[in-house]
């Protein structure tokens, strides 16, 4: 096997090449065997897929990069060195991935690369906005408050979701246990009642007529129905990774009742947040609408974004265009933003946007719940009452001499 190899000579010079060995262990005592210090080996050869590590599962969780922000601040403020930092943390990595990022991290962070580069070159763990705030940290020696920052804020974001799952759960497993219920009465309840109440020859109520139809089509086309179900989210998920379909799909949302005011109170605090902290850790204000354009998680206010960053580049002022976007952008939020842009203090003002959306998150938030769980029951409780009832009646009606 050949490997590629960078490394540090007696006299501390890089130097890199190639060198064949049949493991990468031969391969790192044949180059210390030549006085050289590693820093970095990888293969060139390609593995063949039968011995390739699966990883469609390994993906890094928003719980595992918060955990890696937390654990790095506090050892880089103990003044454990960066290279150390990162091997330690590479050894109590969960998933495998991660796990080999963070040793290439460490390996070229040795080799004299700054971490943000490391970083940048993994785009699927670590977002530009993450990128952008270390390379501040690097560039005016605050890195030990930029990675105590972006713990704080994974934390606030995991926080923030898992509010959302714990608000959909109870919900979500009330549905589909009413669901399976009311699927299994009308394919092997329903069909047992339907002889007696065809040979009691009375006229049935439409509701039973529904219901036996019902549980008859089910019985025939059951498959055949779940089956288009499944191609149908299929295609619908697939659409929606498209940007057309993804465009399409984030300006529905935001138009839903409850949940599309919901949304735009998160997207306007991940607005406010990202976009105040990264100014005020000394980004331009153009570079800095780039990433939070990126970063937001909604095409529409994606769009927003990056228009307000071609006019700011042309010399207009950023409350200037979100003045025309009402719906997405309130008349609170643009105030702060003349105030801000006028007084020169665009980052604190900001933040306290942030802070005020973050209550009415939260507020909106059990507000959502709090109608959403009692609506769900009222309305499964409704739609079994009838099921039951469109059975029942017809049997309490058969002559009692039948």
């Amino acid at each position: 096997m050949k490997f590629t190899y960078q490394a540090r000579n007696k006299e501390g010079e890089v130097q890199s090449g190639t060198v064949e060995a049949s493991s990468r262990d031969t391969a790192a005592n044949i180059l210390l065997q030549s006085g050289l210090v590693v820093t970095v080996l990888d293969s060139q050869e390609i593995q063949p897929l039968f011995s390739r590590n699966i990883r469609l599962f390994d993906r890094v969780s928003h719980r595992e990069l918060m955990m890696f922000y937390r654990q790095l601040s506090i050892m880089f403020a103990a003044q454990v060195s960066l290279v150390n930092s990162l091997r330690t943390l590479s050894e109590q990595a969960e998933k495998e991935t991660f796990r080999d990022v963070l040793v290439k991290m460490s390996e070229e962070v040795e080799a004299g690369t700054t971490l943000s580069s490391g970083m940048e070159k993994n785009p699927r763990i670590f977002s530009s906005f993450h990128v952008s705030m270390v390379k501040s940290g690097e560039a005016s020696g605050k890195l030990s408050e930029v990675l105590d920052y972006l713990a704080n804020h994974s934390e606030r974001e995991y926080a923030m979701q898992g509010k959302v799952r714990g608000a959909l759960a109870y919900p979500l497993f009330v549905i589909g246990t009413a669901v399976v219920i009311f699927v299994m009465m009308i394919v092997f309840v329903i069909p047992n009642l339907v002889e007696t109440l065809e040979q009691s020859g009375q006229e049935l109520p439409l509701a039973t007529q529904i219901v036996i139809g019902l549980s008859s089509f089910l019985r025939s086309w059951g498959i055949l129905l779940l089956l288009l179900i499944g191609g149908g989210v299929a295609f619908l998920v697939s659409y929606i990774k498209t940007s057309e379909g993804k465009r399409a799909f984030d300006t529905i949302i935001l138009k839903l009742p409850f949940f599309g005011p919901f949304l735009r109170m998160v997207y306007l605090t991940r607005f406010a947040e990202n976009f105040s902290t990264l100014i005020g850790g000394g980004i331009s204000v153009v570079p800095a609408l780039g990433i939070v354009g990126d970063i937001i998680g909604n095409e529409v206010y994606k769009d927003i974004i990056r228009e307000t960053q071609e006019a700011v580049q042309k010399g207009e002022r950023i409350s200037s265009v979100l003045l025309k976007h009402p719906k997405e952008f309130p008349a609170i939020v643009t105030q702060m933003l003349i105030v801000g842009e006028q007084s020169g203090t665009l980052d604190s003002t900001l933040t306290n946007v942030v802070r005020f959306y973050q209550q009415e998150t939260d507020r909106m938030m059990s507000s959502i719940i709090n109608v959403l769980e009692p609506a769900i029951i009222v309305f499964l409780g409704v739609a079994v009452a009838g099921l039951m009832v469109s059975v029942i009646m017809p049997i309490y009606q058969i002559p009692s001499g039948y």
